[in-house]
């Protein structure tokens, strides 16, 4: 059952396919949500797809939120994240970008591992309290009320450096049915940048990621080590 007293106000920047499935959960989940963009059409489209309850400039989100999603291309996120510093100190911002091109075996990390996204938001921004979170998933398991698969909620992991917005990034996730999955500091937002990168991939190929992925209590006879 969904914990009402912890709804809180999201603020939207973006108005792609991220935004407009995760601010539908969201949504869904009883958040109150504002989407703002740069093209005031744009926002207006995704806060009717969302089912917002509002809509704005990027700014106007970015002070309306007590928790902040940067749902922009990878390339300008830390840009973004620099003209709004002063409207982000304090507020948690949420993470979810990709940092991916096309490669000759399939998409590669634009960053090249040395740092994250994340971690150039967090420079860029100083006193905001950011959280890598909700990119590893395709957009589209976001529309997914409550997801669950093979009879367990959906993990979603996060890496952070701030307890208070590790806090409510759980409480966030919680909110969608789904299970907090706690991955460290900042500082491993690459490794779930990478697994983003990789998973796409393998998912291009046609092939299905969550198959290299068993767990070692699966194997018969297996023990801790």
């Amino acid at each position: 059952m969904d914990d009402r007293s912890k709804h809180m106000r999201i603020g939207i920047l973006g108005t792609g396919a991220m935004a407009t499935a995760l601010g539908a959960a969201w949504v869904r989940a009883g958040h109150d949500v504002l989407v703002g963009g740069r093209d005031t059409e744009a926002a207006s489209r995704t806060a009717l797809l969302t089912g917002a309850s509002g809509l704005g400039s990027l700014a106007e989100a970015a002070a309306f939120g007590e928790a902040v999603l940067i749902a922009v291309p990878a390339s300008v996120a830390p840009q973004l994240a620099e003209e709004l510093a002063h409207l982000l100190a304090g507020r948690t911002v949420i993470d979810c970008t990709v940092p991916m091109a096309p490669g000759e075996d399939g998409p590669v990390l634009t960053t090249g591992g040395a740092t994250s996204v994340a971690r150039l938001i967090a420079d860029a921004a100083p006193g905001a309290h950011v959280v890598k979170a909700f990119g590893v998933c395709h957009e589209s398991i976001w529309t997914t009320e409550r997801p669950t698969f093979e009879g367990s909620p959906l993990a979603v992991p996060f890496c952070t450096d701030e307890p208070g917005a590790a806090t409510r990034v759980a409480e966030i996730i919680t909110s969608m049915g789904c299970t907090p999955l706690p991955c460290g500091g900042l500082d491993r937002a690459a490794l779930l940048e990478a697994t983003a990168v990789f998973a796409i991939g393998v998912w291009w190929s046609g092939a299905e990621a969550r198959f290299a992925f068993p767990a070692p209590a699966l194997a018969p006879g297996a023990v801790d080590d």
